[in-house]
C-alpha cells in the first residue's frame, strides 16, 4: 500500500479509505483487490450540527458521533451547546449560567474537562469544533445564571414578570459578553465562533418603555431590526477582538446588519424549497455561504427520504462562477427538540452519509441507485463498528449489529 497526502489531514482521509476496501470471503478470508484511489473533497466545510440544549446529550454518544462523522469524511463539528432550555456549558467567568441554567448542575453539564476531551477526540479524527453561542434570542437559560442579562417584558405599564431576548441597550450586557468570548476564544482554538443571531422575537422589545426610549433616542424609530443590528454589530466587534471569525445564521444577513466581508451566512431556512434564491443573494453580496436548509435530518418521514437528501445540490442556483466559489460547504443538522441519547444515533446514521458523499464527491456522481449499494453497504460497516445505524430499506448485514 502507498498512500500520498499533501496535508496530514488528507493522510487521514486515505487511511479511512483504505479502512474500507477490505472484504471477506465465505471462508471469512479478507482480501483487498488491487486498486488506484485519487480522492480529494468538493468542499473545504462538511459539518454536522448537534443540538446538546434541547435534550443532554451524554459525553460517549458525543465521542461515538465523532467517530462516525470521521468514518464519513465530515470535518466539523457544529456545537449548538445551549439554547433556550437549558446552558449545560460549564463556563470558569460565569459558573452561574450551568449551575441554575443546566437541566441538572451536577449531571447534565459539560465540564472543562469534558470539552477538552471533545477538542481532541475531534482533533485526532481532523475535525474541527465550532461552538455556537446564540443571541439575542434563544438566551432563556442564560437569564437564569445572570439576573438583569435579559430584556423585562411589559404588560401594559408593569412589567410582566417574563424575559425577552438579551437587553442591549445596557453597557452591562457587553461587559458580561466581553468577559464570556474571552473565555469561549480561548476553550476552543478554531478560528470560528458560531453567533447565531435567528429568531429574535421582537415582541418584548416592544413592549419595554426603555428600549424604546433608546430606540427614539438612537433615532431607530420603530424599526427593531436596526435595534437587533446594533447588538449584533457590538457582538462582531468584541469576538473580532479575540482574533476570531464568526459564522451567524442567514437572519443576520436578511436584516441587513452590516457585518465585515469575510463573515460566513449559514442559509437554514427552506422557505418551500426557495433556499437557492437566498443562497444566489448572500453570494451576490460577497460573502461565503454555508448550506443547511435541505439537511435537517431531524425530520424524518416514512420511506428512503436518504434520496432526497442525496440528490440536493448546494450550487443549484442561478449566479456566476465566482459566487459559487463563494459556497464553503454545508452541514446535516440535529435539532433536539425530539432527539435525545435514545435516537440520536440511528436518526443521524447512515441518513447523513448521503450529505456526506454529496459534500465530498464530485458534482458528476449523483446516480441514486450506486449511491444506494454504497449506502447499504455503509451502514454494515457502521454496524461492524458498533455505531447503531438504521436500515435503508430491507435486507440484513452479514455482521448484524449486536448489544452483546
Amino acid at each position: 500500500m502507498l498512500l500520498t497526502a499533501d496535508t496530514v489531514w488528507g493522510a487521514l482521509r486515505g487511511l479511512e479509505t483504505f479502512s474500507q476496501l477490505p472484504r471477506s470471503d465465505e471462508y471469512g478470508t479478507f482480501y483487498v483487490n488491487k486498486t488506484d484511489v485519487v480522492d480529494f473533497p468538493r468542499f473545504p466545510h462538511r459539518g454536522v450540527l448537534l443540538d446538546t440544549s434541547r435534550h443532554y446529550l451524554p459525553l460517549n454518544v458525543i465521542l461515538e458521533t465523532l467517530d462516525a462523522m470521521a468514518y464519513n469524511k465530515f470535518n466539523v463539528f457544529h456545537w449548538h451547546i445551549v439554547d433556550d432550555p437549558s446552558f449545560p456549558y460549564e463556563s470558569l467567568a460565569f459558573p452561574d449560567l450551568s449551575r441554575k441554567g443546566a437541566y441538572d448542575p451536577a449531571t447534565h453539564v459539560y465540564t472543562t474537562s469534558d470539552v477538552k476531551t471533545v477538542l481532541e477526540h475531534a482533533r485526532l479524527r481532523g475535525i474541527r469544533v465550532i461552538p455556537e453561542f446564540d443571541t439575542p434570542g434563544h438566551t432563556q437559560s442564560w437569564g437564569r445564571g445572570i439576573p438583569g442579562l435579559l430584556t423585562p417584558c411589559y404588560a401594559g405599564q408593569k412589567p410582566s414578570g417574563t424575559y425577552g431576548p438579551v437587553n442591549p441597550i445596557l453597557n452591562a450586557t457587553y461587559d458580561i459578553m466581553t468577559k464570556f468570548f474571552d473565555e469561549v476564544s480561548l476553550v476552543f482554538p478554531d478560528f470560528y465562533i458560531h453567533l447565531g443571531g435567528d429568531e429574535v422575537d421582537f415582541t418584548c422589545w416592544k413592549s419595554n418603555p426603555d428600549i424604546k426610549k433608546f430606540m427614539q433616542e438612537m433615532g431607530f424609530g420603530t424599526n427593531f431590526t436596526m435595534l437587533e443590528s446594533f447588538y449584533i454589530q457590538r457582538l462582531l466587534d468584541i469576538v473580532s477582538f479575540y482574533s476570531k471569525g464568526y459564522v451567524v445564521w442567514q437572519e443576520v444577513f436578511d436584516n441587513q446588519v452590516k457585518v465585515k466581508p469575510d463573515t460566513v451566512i449559514h442559509v437554514w431556512k427552506q422557505n418551500d424549497g426557495t433556499y437557492p434564491d437566498e443562497t444566489a443573494r448572500v453570494t451576490k453580496a460577497g460573502y461565503r455561504a454555508l448550506l443547511s436548509a435541505p439537511w435537517y435530518l431531524n425530520i424524518i418521514s416514512y420511506g428512503q427520504d436518504w434520496v432526497k437528501i442525496y440528490e440536493v445540490e448546494p450550487l443549484a442556483f442561478e449566479g456566476s462562477p465566482e459566487q459559487k466559489k463563494l459556497v464553503i460547504g454545508g452541514e446535516a443538522c440535529m435539532w433536539g427538540e425530539y432527539v435525545d441519547v435514545t435516537n440520536l444515533t440511528p436518526r443521524l446514521w447512515p441518513r447523513a452519509g448521503a450529505v456526506a458523499e454529496r459534500l465530498w464527491s464530485n458534482q458528476t456522481v449523483r446516480n441514486v441507485e450506486d449511491a444506494y449499494a454504497r449506502l447499504a453497504d455503509f451502514r454494515c460497516l457502521l454496524l461492524r463498528r458498533g455505531i447503531r445505524a438504521e436500515p435503508l430499506f430491507t435486507g440484513y448485514c452479514d455482521h448484524e449489529f449486536s448489544i452483546v
